[in-house]
């Protein structure tokens, strides 16, 4: 994919499972990234969701394990924010506006979950830690996130992120 490239090496995959929406479930395009370190390990997966048309995404997921340079942003606008307005062609600064925790019920379980506001008023953030350290972004434009979204999220195969 073109919004993200590698530097070098020959990553194997993530060491750790990749939370998204099964593509196969996804009506429009989908496509997705891999960040690597220098050493060739995993730095976070990205996924892309195109309802567009091919004219653009609805929605970006981020997986970024503990020490992803990713997950320093400096301005504490998500990184995959930052990388679903650059697909979208939309060259617009933008700012952090305020972050919210919010519980969201999976189940029997609790799940805190961090809305994030931009200035982008299109833009939906939201990010969740999970038990291994790894931090899920969900950057979605022009349509708010429901708490039905976190329900579709599941591990993906992990052979679908290796280098062949």
């Amino acid at each position: 994919m073109s919004f993200l490239r590698r530097r070098s090496g020959q990553p194997a995959g993530p060491d750790f499972d990749v939370l998204a929406m099964d593509p196969g479930d996804w009506p429009g395009d989908f496509g997705a990234a891999m960040m690597t370190g220098p050493d060739g390990s995993c730095q976070g997966i990205f996924l892309r969701y195109d309802l567009f048309g091919g004219r653009g995404p609805a929605m970006f997921i981020g997986n970024l394990p503990e020490g992803s340079p990713a997950r320093e942003t400096g301005d504490e606008v998500p990184f995959e924010v930052r990388q679903l307005l650059a697909a979208l062609e939309n060259d617009e600064p933008v700012e952090f506006v305020s972050a919210e925790d919010f519980p969201v019920m999976l189940g029997d379980d609790l799940l805190i979950v961090k809305k994030v506001k931009v200035s982008e008023e299109r833009v939906f953030c939201a990010q969740f830690d999970r038990s291994d350290g790894v931090l899920v972004t969900i950057a979605s434009w022009d349509r708010p996130i429901s708490d039905d979204l976190y329900q579709l999220l599941k591990p993906l195969p992990a052979d679908m992120f290796q280098q062949g």
